[in-house]
């Protein structure tokens, strides 16, 4: 192909090709004829699963989306917590342009050029949104999106705000994605559940995953990141301190509030769990699509 092709033109340049062709017709008439005909101007849809050759059909998806809404009205009915989770995108921390704008009367000063090697290090935001009270709490990583790290930003949240707004609840429910640290095949997930959060509190924890490519309905998502993003949006993420106010500082006309912890535990990729461990796990699988519905309870002392 040569030039520009007649879908990235404006109706001005296709109604001037036209006329090349003795076919007299306005900018106008083009965009009204496009219109009438479906065209109009569109974005690229993240939509493929990339990753999965063999994804869910839509039957089975929607049986987990109405499963998920199920357990959702079950333990908001108990009055137990009910928390969505995910890993934030990680951020490269220093003068970096962030995308966005903000009211200066200069702008700031960022690098040219996104090279890692600039970068004083990389943020990993963990986030849990509680879905019955519209709070958040993030924890701000500095190593690895590991199934530890996400065990233990969830144990943090436990310890220091959890249990204190549900002083009788003996039960959690945790709405994840299919992948990443909280992934529902990952073995280090479900272990680090049983010995940082099942045993040292005496929680029974369910776990419901999203099907794989339905991140986007994880509650967390709209009701918390996008929230975030908007509020750091256009400044430079100088420093961990910086990323860790930003979110601190998020709110919205909603009453959403957010907490943030900054934590510099180093995390190891790659941890394997021996099918011994595994064995020792207080673990039930549902009946209902047991490879993204199970729960964990605490083991008997």
């Amino acid at each position: 192909m040569r030039g520009l092709k007649w879908t990235r033109k404006t109706t001005r340049k296709v109604a001037r090709e036209l006329r090349r062709l003795n076919i007299r017709v306005s900018a106008k008439t083009v965009g009204r004829l496009l219109k009438k005909m479906g065209f109009s101007l569109r974005v690229n849809h993240k939509i493929l699963e990339s990753g999965n050759k063999n994804p869910p059909s839509r039957r089975v998806r929607n049986r987990q989306f109405r499963y998920i809404n199920q357990k959702r009205k079950e333990f908001a009915s108990w009055g137990n917590p009910i928390i969505s989770v995910d890993t934030k995108k990680k951020e490269k921390v220093g003068r970096f342009k962030n995308p966005g704008v903000s009211w200066e009367q200069e702008p700031y000063g960022v690098n040219d050029r996104d090279f890692l090697t600039d970068a004083v290090g990389v943020a990993v935001p963990y986030g849990i949104y509680d879905t019955e009270r519209n709070r958040g709490f993030v924890a701000v990583g500095t190593s690895y999106e590991t199934p530890l790290f996400a065990v233990d930003s969830i144990a943090l949240w436990w310890k220091r705000y959890g249990r204190s707004m549900y002083p009788k609840a003996n039960e959690l429910l945790i709405l994840a994605d299919c992948g990443g640290g909280n992934g529902a095949r990952s073995h280090a997930w479900k272990y680090h559940l049983q010995h940082q959060l099942c045993d040292p509190y005496g929680l029974t924890v369910t776990v419901c995953h999203y099907p794989p490519g339905a991140s986007k309905w994880n509650p967390i998502e709209h009701h918390l990141f996008s929230h975030i993003s908007s509020n750091w949006a256009g400044k430079p993420l100088e420093s961990y301190e910086t990323i860790v106010k930003y979110t601190r500082t998020t709110k919205t006309s909603t009453g959403l509030r957010v907490r943030a912890r900054l934590i510099r535990k180093s995390y190891d990729k790659g941890e394997k769990i021996s099918a011994s461990n595994m064995a020792g796990l207080v673990l039930t699988h549902h009946k209902t699509l047991p490879g993204w519905n199970y729960m964990l309870a605490p083991s008997k002392m």
